[in-house]
């Protein structure tokens, strides 16, 4: 499975210039399977959440688009105060971990009317046996124009170069250049990108999404939102019941008295979703369960999907739920981001200690504001003090709630 070993983000709200990860050239460790971002309110976790959406919405749609959406209000609300330079992110991934990493480079910037266009992209990678130097761009465009190269590998020698070469110049200055060659099978690496930033999964799970009554019909992945919850427990049924099984026992584990879960389908046709207390001889509809129990229940129906997406990315998935589950929640996502073969990279936001004191200081960056009202982000395993404190077995948690860990960033 495809892992992102670094990220950064400039120019984005608050979010001036934050690195998390390994970029191309840095000696960084890479970004664990299993990443965590911690903080206090405002200091800008959802807007880093909210970049990886951006980038993935600047995807499926185009930049204007993922501009305007409604929880982002255009680019000028978008680009940080008092700075006139272009949006940029850069993802550095390695498609399996024998691979050579990929560095996506993208530029966002506007036009004459003000309109948001794609300032750049870039696609780069060092060739087969190539240690050092400058990675080979094997897509490079400016405002739409520019020149790909084609193949599975960067070629050697300039004869080479110029025969596998070609010229590009989009029609749409809005879309990216991956949207268009990564659908050509002469751009394998451009096509693995393009899928891999396509198949990124951003969590906006809520519990009244899941109560609604969606038409029947087995649905294989989780959407979004979560609103075909019982599409996709009608799959899991019929395709994959022992996988099933598996759920319904962590269910029973976390939340004491479900014994079964199941669906219904009504005579119009809509999938009622049914939780079963032994208890009690009826069972309980999912518009009359609770909100930890439905959120519970999702996130692990997401983490037991046959075929998962490469990437996840949940935003406080404490909200709603008991502090105790916290805990064993944070381990359930490590042991399915670390545990399998083709298993999810999983990123969280969190500001609560309970889900913190699960994790170790690798897996742990706290986000700070600065005295200038930008973000400032460090790896908690940075601090050597904090490293010793937990092996000591001081919970990473219970030092972040002492506010430790904040005084000395």
């Amino acid at each position: 499975m495809a892992m992102i070993e670094g990220f950064r983000v400039q120019n984005f709200r608050a979010l001036r210039d934050v690195t998390l990860g390994k970029l191309s050239g840095q000696g960084a460790q890479p970004l664990t399977p299993f990443t965590v971002v911690i903080g206090k309110n405002g200091v800008g976790k959802s807007s880093l959440f909210d970049a990886f959406g951006f980038v993935a919405d600047c995807l499926a749609t185009d930049v204007e688009t993922a501009c305007d959406m409604k929880q982002r209000g255009g680019f000028e609300r978008l680009r940080s105060r008092g700075v006139d330079q272009p949006i940029r992110f850069e993802v550095h991934y390695r498609e399996a971990q024998n691979e050579r990493p990929i560095t996506y480079e993208l530029s966002i910037g506007t036009d004459n009317s003000g309109r948001p266009v794609v300032e750049s992209e870039l696609l780069k990678q060092r060739r087969k046996g190539q240690k050092y130097g400058r990675p080979f761009p094997f897509l490079r465009l400016e405002r739409g124009v520019g020149r790909v190269w084609a193949g599975e590998e960067a070629v050697e020698g300039a004869a080479e170069e110029e025969r596998t070469q070609a010229p590009v110049e989009l029609t749409d200055p809005r879309r990216l250049g991956i949207a268009t060659l990564g659908t050509l099978k002469e751009h394998p690496r451009i096509k693995k990108f393009r899928d891999f930033l396509k198949g990124w999964y951003l969590s906006y799970f809520y519990p009244d999404a899941a109560r609604g009554l969606p038409s029947a019909g087995p649905q294989r992945h989780l959407n979004a939102h979560g609103d075909n919850i019982g599409n996709v427990v009608q799959f899991m049924e019929r395709e994959h019941k022992e996988r099933f099984h598996r759920i319904l026992e962590r269910i029973a584990d976390k939340i004491p008295g479900v014994t079964k879960i199941d669906t219904e389908v009504t005579s119009d046709k809509r999938v009622l979703l049914r939780f079963n207390d032994g208890a009690f001889a009826d069972p309980f509809f999912s518009q009359q369960m609770s909100d930890g129990t439905l959120k519970v229940f999702a996130y692990l129906l997401l983490l037991e999907d046959p075929d998962p997406p490469p990437f996840v990315c949940i935003e406080e998935p404490e909200n709603g739920l008991y502090h105790k589950l916290l805990e064993s929640l944070a381990q359930e996502f490590r042991s399915h981001a670390t545990g399998r073969r083709n298993a999810p990279q999983i990123f969280v936001t969190t500001h609560q200690p309970y889900f913190v004191d699960a994790l170790s200081p690798e897996e742990v960056w706290i986000l700070e504001k600065g005295p200038d009202g930008y973000s400032t982000i460090r790896r908690v395993s940075e601090l050597e003090e904090v490293r010793n404190l937990v092996g000591e077995g001081l919970p990473l948690g219970g030092l972040w709630y002492s506010d430790y860990l904040d005084a000395r960033l």
